[in-house]
């Protein structure tokens, strides 16, 4: 029988793998957003429009890097996760 504590330790995992998933990219973004918006301070550039690519490609970029280890981490805590299932389903 499936309790709460299981509950509980099933969606925490999955906040924490959704964490770990998201951190490298979500860095990514915002250390090139910093960057872009220091070099329009300084250089009184205000087009709104000029952190986009670079973020696009500075994400992509990070996929290309990490990718392989985001899809292991993932398919091992879905491995986990559905061996695990027939205690759920009792």
């Amino acid at each position: 029988m499936i309790t709460i504590e299981d509950i509980n330790l099933i969606v925490r995992s999955a906040l924490f793998m959704v964490i770990k998933m998201s951190l490298p990219v979500l860095l990514t973004s915002m250390v090139i957003g910093l960057v872009i918006s220091i070099f329009q301070t300084v250089t009184s550039i205000q087009e709104q429009t000029l952190t986009f690519v670079p973020k696009v490609i500075g994400v992509f970029v990070m996929i290309m890097i990490v990718g392989n280890w985001m899809l292991t981490e993932l398919s091992g805590y879905i491995t986990q996760l559905w061996s695990s299932f027939s205690q759920y389903v009792r």
